[in-house]
């Protein structure tokens, strides 16, 4: 049983992962993260206003796909819906998956400078 429930835990994370690689796949979507996390929260139509080749319809698309990855959230305020970055699932990706490349690339530069050290001692 308790290994049940670390394939679950495992999924969950492993789908909330997948659904912020979706969320960042796109340049727009990737502009209204930075929108977000700039300005704070926004209303569809400030969100909107700062992408004159892409329809308000788009952006409602785009906002309804970041809402369900989990990386935004929306607040019903009357007739409006204010927009705010959830930055846990991008978190998620840096501090795991990504975080794999960065001690690669700490390793290749550790190595590197044995080599520059190395060749400065030579001369």
């Amino acid at each position: 049983m308790a290994g049940t429930s670390n394939i679950s835990r495992r999924s969950v994370r492993s789908a909330s992962r997948r659904n912020a690689f979706v969320a960042i796949a796109d340049p727009t979507r990737r502009e209204i993260l930075e929108l977000l996390r700039d300005r704070g929260p926004l209303k569809a139509g400030e969100i909107a206003s700062n992408f004159g080749e892409v329809s308000r319809p788009g952006i409602s698309r785009h906002l309804r796909v970041l809402k369900e990855c989990g990386v935004v959230s929306a607040e019903r305020a009357g007739n409006t819906r204010r927009y705010s970055l959830h930055p846990q699932p991008l978190m998620e990706i840096r501090n795991g998956w990504l975080a794999g490349f960065s001690a690669n690339q700490n390793k290749s530069l550790v190595r590197l400078r044995k080599r520059v050290e190395a060749d400065k001692s030579r001369s």
